[in-house]
């Protein structure tokens, strides 16, 4: 590929892209710009953050990025995920490294940096200094929503260091691509506003689609702003995502208890793991039907399905079936990897014993 295509094939990952018109330039200047991603180790791993993520880092290392992963322990501490323990914390980390693999991503060409690594290098708490020096403490907790927090009142004073340590990650990193979920927004434009300041070049910013949970936003419930956040995964409540070690009966029922208004693409998570996750890893979707009803339909594209669903030419109880045949087809390998590999099967065991609140 030639830079521009390359810069392509990165933006594709992107919902938002900021830096966009920098991308190709960046690709002429370095045949291997840093790209980076990081994930606060925090229990089992749901469908985005497994093959989602692999899909994601697959096309940053297509592209020819270096590819930098920030194992944030130190960070998940920090935002009281399982209990604080930092211990479980590492080890639920080294789990997601295992479900990567078993997701088909070459984890041997992506460099995973601990947290607790990088805070101990020379210069980074200097660094934090600075960012929280040059920002008011109003600027700092409108980034709270990076921790999952939607409400500002109540932080920790462990809390408010976080989107500090985050954007100092990045010029520790020495990052050219933050590659983070539309979640992450905040602090990443955070980081590149400062860049400046601190003697950087700005990094581009591209932001993958969060993916909708699999339930429906409560009754009564109206407004945009809530109807997402009432519809996010969560951990704390199971039937909100299909998770990387759920057993195909689980995905099945999962999934066939799962929100798809027929006709409707807005709000629809069944619609959404077809695009970002189904048709990212394979060439094809087929709708099995009775003969009465029309038949078996084959989709080789999502706006192929798109269209037919919203034409009422799909039913969605035909088309949740489908997506469970596909998505436990996808997570075979997983599942292989962790009955055949002793290490990742005791991590596994380890991580579903331990208490999840959200």
């Amino acid at each position: 590929m030639d830079a521009q295509e390359k810069a392509a094939l990165v933006a594709s990952i992107g919902e938002e892209v900021i830096g966009r018109d920098e991308l190709t330039a960046l690709f002429e200047k370095k045949h291997h710009p840093v790209a980076y991603n990081g994930f606060e180790p925090s229990g089992r791993m749901h469908i985005a953050q497994s093959l989602g993520y692999a899909i994601n880092v697959g096309k940053l290392l297509d592209a020819g990025c270096t590819v930098k992963v920030l194992v944030a322990d130190w960070h998940a501490q920090a935002n009281g995920k399982l209990d604080g323990d930092l211990e479980k914390i590492q080890t639920a980390g080294k789990y997601f490294i295992e479900v990567w693999t078993g997701c088909g991503l070459d984890t041997s060409k992506v460099e995973f940096i601990w947290a607790s690594d990088l805070v101990q290098e020379p210069g980074y708490w200097q660094t934090v200094l600075k960012i929280g020096t040059i920002n008011s403490l109003d600027r700092i907790k409108r980034c709270s929503q990076i921790m999952g927090r939607d409400d500002e009142e109540g932080l920790s004073a462990a809390q408010i260091l976080y989107p500090l340590m985050q954007c100092a990650d990045v010029f520790h990193l020495g990052i050219d691509i933050c590659q983070l979920g539309m979640d992450q927004r905040k602090v990443n434009v955070l980081a590149r506003e400062v860049a400046p300041k601190l003697g950087h070049e700005k990094p581009i910013i591209v932001s993958h689609h969060m993916l909708l949970g699999l339930l429906e936003a409560p009754k009564g419930v109206t407004d945009a702003v809530s109807r997402a956040a009432a519809m996010k995964m969560s951990k704390s409540k199971p039937d909100s995502a299909v998770f990387a070690d759920d057993t195909e009966e689980e995905v099945v029922r999962k999934l066939k208890g799962a929100y798809c208004p027929a006709k409707q693409v807005e709000e629809n998570p069944i619609l959404e793991y077809c695009k970002h996750i189904i048709f990212e890893r394979r060439e094809s979707l087929t709708i099995s039907r009775p003969e009465k009803y029309g038949g078996p339909m084959t989709f080789t594209s999502y706006k192929e399905l798109e269209h037919a669903f919203v034409e009422g030419n799909v039913h969605p109880m035909d088309l949740k079936s489908a997506v469970a045949i596909a998505l436990n087809e996808l997570l075979a390998p997983v599942r292989e990897h962790f009955s055949k590999n002793a290490e990742a099967k005791r991590l596994s065991e380890e991580v579903a014993s331990y208490r999840v609140t959200r």
